[in-house]
């Protein structure tokens, strides 16, 4: 199911991104006094009893204004009055009711939207000031007293948005069907693949990068099992990201990598690995996902005997950071190894899935640690007592030690491989937690 979205609107400098990056926990959204900092919509993950949504920071609204900049500005939060599912309306106490929040309240009521009145800049306890009962003049309800910048009332704010979110039903598919969303720059045949997969035009293939807007799911059974694939908006880099539509289309691309079991992550052959390709494949490794590199048009390659061999050893090395990441050469044009595909999936997504003992785990670090001594400085020494696995999906184990400090990252690393050369866990990151079960001197 695709997570809430929370939109912040108002008019320009009322404190969106300073109640932006405390609602979120980062400092993601700059903040500056200078009306119109926020040009664009910027949006993270935030979690409140128990449940994760978007928010989404938005461009301040000036309904009446002509300049290029502003009318982009308010045309961004429109697409985000649009997406949202609740809207907090964010204004400031310190300078009253103005026309402009008068536009924005009429903006947001023609809008549909649940709408949640934010009066901001209320920094003391207790009481808010009398100007602040001025604002039920707006009609949007009844105003929540917020300071954005110490956090006073976000909690009583993020009740009353949490209220409006959409029923959290399970997924609509059950646990037998693998949900994989198929990702990449734009104009890289994301949509041909999953077009020759449904064996069908499920979704509108063109040569004009952009063209997918929104995740569109296709679900297939074959005799290889149950799977949902997610088609996304090619994910661009943010400086590319100029038509107001598509940074929606990014928000719900990354959505559905939260959203999927296993990213296959789509690369061109004629054109090779690019930074944006790390960027895309980089955030599918943040979220424990289960990854597969697929070089897509492979039929068009000018090829040897050795090809393959060639940009595979290139792409372990541009993947140094998914080291763990098997490639398949496919051609959504032609339908080139989109059998193997299957077989690949269900691979990655059982490695994803995978626990290991306790009893398996301690006989392979002990093993590990006789082959390689741990680090010391200064005469102590690293001990490791033991690990154990603490969750799946991706596969995280928690390791405790005399002194984390200690436990570098090289020697982290070493562990892993280890593991890896015990277990397989292809396809799949694994993160390790550390923790000091003991910080008396051992040497």
């Amino acid at each position: 199911m695709m997570l809430p979205i929370l939109a912040i609107v108002g008019r320009p400098n009322v404190g969106k991104s300073t109640l932006f990056n405390k609602l979120t926990g980062k400092r993601l959204s700059i903040v500056e006094d200078t009306p119109g900092v926020t040009r664009d919509r910027i949006y993270s993950k935030c979690e409140w009893r128990n449940r994760e949504f978007m928010i989404v920071d938005t461009g301040g609204i000036e309904p009446a204004s002509d300049d290029i900049i502003l009318s982009q500005m308010r045309r961004q939060a429109q697409v985000a009055i649009e997406k949202a599912d609740v809207i907090v309306f964010l204004t400031d106490i310190r300078c009253g009711v103005t026309a402009d929040d008068y536009e924005v309240a009429s903006m947001l009521q023609k809008s549909g939207k649940p709408v949640i009145l934010a009066v901001n800049k209320c920094d003391s306890i207790g009481e808010p000031p009398p100007e602040f009962y001025e604002f039920y003049n707006l009609g949007v309800g009844e105003p929540f007293a917020v300071s954005a910048q110490h956090g006073h009332g976000s909690g009583d704010l993020l009740d009353e948005v949490f209220k409006y979110f959409p029923e959290d039903d399970t997924d609509e598919y059950d646990d037998e069907y693998i949900k994989v969303a198929v990702i990449g720059k734009p104009n890289v045949g994301k949509s041909s693949l999953i077009n020759r997969i449904a064996g069908e035009e499920r979704v509108i293939v063109s040569d004009i990068a952009g063209t997918t807007r929104d995740a569109t799911d296709t679900v297939i059974e074959n005799e290889n099992g149950k799977y949902v694939f997610i088609d996304t908006a090619g994910i661009r880099r943010k400086s590319k990201v100029t038509e107001k539509i598509e940074h929606y289309s990014v928000l719900r691309a990354y959505m559905a990598v939260d959203r999927s079991d296993v990213c296959v992550i789509v690369i061109d052959a004629l054109v090779g690995f690019t930074d944006q390709d790390s960027k895309v494949a980089g955030y599918a490794h943040e979220q424990g996902k289960a990854c597969i590199v697929a070089v897509n048009k492979w039929d068009a390659v000018e090829k040897d005997s050795n090809t393959m061999d060639e940009f595979t050893n290139e792409l372990k090395e541009k993947f140094s950071f998914m080291s763990y990441v098997p490639f398949i050469f496919i051609s959504a044009k032609t339908g080139q190894r989109i059998d193997k595909l299957y077989p690949l999936i269900n691979s990655v997504n059982s490695q994803n899935s995978m626990r290991i003992t306790t009893g398996m785990l301690n006989d392979v670090l002990s093993y590990a640690t006789t082959r390689v001594q741990p680090p010391s400085d200064k005469g102590r020494r690293l001990k490791i007592y033991y690990m154990t696995q603490a969750s799946t999906k991706p596969p995280t184990f928690v390791v405790f030690v005399n002194r984390a400090d200690l436990f570098h990252f090289s020697y982290q690393r070493y562990i892993e491989n280890q593991i890896r050369q015990t277990f397989g866990l292809t396809g799949t990151p694994v993160r390790f937690v550390i923790r000091e079960r003991d910080n008396s001197d051992t040497k």
